[in-house]
């Protein structure tokens, strides 16, 4: 996997908690010398592509990275914990993601 050399930084020069978007398209702009209207056109082109995807109801697989996984849930019993009432929880599609062996080397890192 290429290390984009990511680094967030916010306007006080401390690292932030998230990964924007516009971080994203920073990157791109730094390290293949697109313009930055280019380089946040292309991000939004692989989100979008990655979203579309999903919803037409594809897994989505990133070497190195990961995969989005979709998994439909069926009809299930709750139980509402202040009441004790059993309610029921109708059946629906989840999406889960699976860090790739890669990844999950890296964060425990």
């Amino acid at each position: 996997m290429a290390d984009l050399g990511i680094v967030r930084v916010s306007g006080d020069n401390t690292l932030s908690g998230t990964l924007t978007r516009a971080d994203l398209a920073d990157v791109v702009h730094r390290n293949l010398g697109l313009s930055r209207a280019e380089s946040a056109g292309l991000v939004e082109r692989v989100l979008h592509h990655l979203c579309h995807s999903l919803s037409d109801g594809q897994n989505v697989k990133i070497s190195g990275f990961g995969s989005f996984i979709l998994r439909d849930k069926g009809e299930r019993v709750g139980r509402n914990p202040k009441t004790g009432i059993e309610v029921p929880i109708a059946p629906r599609r989840v999406m889960t993601f699976r860090a790739s062996q890669i990844l999950r080397d890296k964060i425990a890192k």
